[in-house]
């Protein structure tokens, strides 16, 4: 079987909970493609006593179909095909009682439960009802559900009004990998990369497991990505509207929202948004973004100023194959080897520069551990001016607890960066900026982020800080 890579915490919480001696109720939920399956049958292996898979987009009674197949595969005896969901749980209860799982863990596992809900069936219901009335009085009992559809997770289990109310003994979102771990991953996969090729790949696909696993390690990643995504084959390109179909049930009014972000460098606050898509700025969109961000799709940036509103915090497209798909494979008209045509060019060498800085506000956590002040509480957001001329923008800034405020200006290049006097100049207008508007009291520090390095010259010694790409593999 494949090895397992990173995923160290939620390796040992899995552990932790099977040892226990008490009922546990378990939901993992994540974008699609991200590993939770394979997380969760790496973890347990044999041990299931039963475990089915919802259809997705199956009818109601392909789910039924799925679910007596899996009754048969464990073993379990079914006297009859169930009429709806609270008939198959009771069933399921039935055959659990006369099976011979008493004095062993019993390991449940229902993976994709949202598509289990075809034609609103209610199977949330029906588990509340199976944990609520029997699984949750057995001390051998561990439930484990899973989803990609995110927003139905959250609303009909976590978030539940109804039977699942409070009911979850522990969440765990999965999320996509980090550079250390694609690195891992490529290592593990016998990939002769470097760590450029590494973070470009991941610009592209980002540390999604599924979508590394197409990558071909006798090809390099230009020939890949015009395998991928401009060839006659072109797997790829019907990949954006699959993620966003599996996500929602009405996945048009998302994506209309990931295309807006998409053309929005610094981000988009609700109001903007709702102007963009002509739409009102209510709950639903409010909700709709929170679904985003909980897929890990869009990421919320706090606005660090007075008598602001949470509404007015930007958000953000941060997840790169859907920054990369709407940068050129949307756009592209279907010309053959698009990529080994365009790399290198101004366009592309623009999109870099923003997928870095994107990925630098992924790994926030490498960051400060470079800075040596991963033990001091902080709070990390972009910035953007609204009053200074030019107009001053700020990549990320690091608020720490300890009254210092790194301002770090994020530098992409594929070697050595050069500081020049007019863009130190720059970085100095934009830090006054910062601090005459924000009146923050904390003392600025310049923090450069590059991927090879600063060269050495008159304004390297005024930056405070630097931190490179082999950083962000820690």
């Amino acid at each position: 079987m494949e090895k397992l890579i990173g995923r160290k915490t939620e390796i040992k919480k899995l552990n932790e909970i099977v040892q226990n001696s008490r009922a546990e109720f378990l939901a993992l939920y994540g974008r699609r493609r991200v590993g939770k399956t394979f997380l969760v049958n790496t973890v347990f292996g044999d041990q299931f006593t039963f475990k089915m898979t919802g259809v997705i987009e199956g009818s109601l009674q392909d789910q039924f179909t799925a679910f007596m197949d899996a009754m048969d595969e464990y073993g379990l005896q079914a006297p009859s095909r169930p009429a709806d969901w609270m008939s198959a749980f009771i069933m399921l209860k039935n055959a659990l009682r006369k099976s011979t799982v008493t004095n062993r863990r019993c390991v449940i596992f229902i993976d994709e439960l949202p598509a289990m809900d075809a034609e609103n069936s209610h199977v949330a219901s029906a588990v509340g009802y199976f944990w609520n009335h029997w699984a949750s009085l057995q001390e051998n009992m561990l439930l484990i559900i899973c989803g990609s559809a995110t927003s139905w997770m959250i609303s009909n289990v976590i978030d539940s009004k109804g039977g699942l109310h409070d009911r979850l003994t522990y969440e765990m979102p999965i999320h996509p990998f980090t550079l250390g771990e694609t690195e891992q991953y490529f290592s593990e996969h016998h990939f002769l990369w470097n760590r450029q090729m590494i973070l470009q790949a991941y610009m592209v696909f980002g540390g999604i497991p599924y979508y590394l696993s197409l990558l071909d390690k006798d090809g390099s990643l230009v020939q890949n990505v015009d395998r991928l995504f401009f060839s006659r084959d072109m797997s790829m390109r019907r990949e954006f509207r699959r993620l966003f179909s599996t996500l929602y049930k009405n996945p048009n009014s998302y994506i209309d929202i990931i295309q807006a972000l998409g053309k929005s460098r610094g981000g988009m606050t609700r109001e903007q948004l709702s102007s963009v898509l002509k739409c009102a700025n209510n709950g639903h969109l409010g909700n709709k973004l929170e679904d985003l961000v909980c897929c890990d799709l869009v990421r919320k940036n706090v606005v660090r100023e007075k008598n602001i509103k949470k509404k007015d915090a930007i958000y953000q497209l941060c997840d790169f194959f859907c920054l990369f798909y709407l940068a050129f494979v949307d756009r592209a008209e279907r010309e053959l080897a698009y990529w080994s045509h365009h790399i290198n060019t101004p366009e592309v060498n623009a999109w870099m520069g923003l997928a870095y800085e994107r990925i630098c506000m992924a790994h926030i956590s490498q960051i400060k551990q470079a800075l040596r002040i991963d033990g001091i509480s902080t709070i990390c957001y972009s910035w953007r001016s609204k009053t200074s001329v030019p107009a001053a923008q700020i990549d990320i800034i690091i608020e720490r607890a300890d009254q210092i405020v790194n301002i770090c200006e994020v530098k992409y290049c594929q070697g050595l960066y050069t500081l020049s006097k007019d863009e130190y100049d720059r970085i100095i207008h934009r830090c006054r900026a910062f601090v005459d508007e924000t009146r923050l009291n904390h003392t600025p520090w310049i923090t450069v982020i590059t991927t090879e390095g600063m060269t050495k010259g008159q304004y390297t010694d005024m930056i405070q800080s630097q931190v490179t790409l082999d950083d962000l593999f820690r």
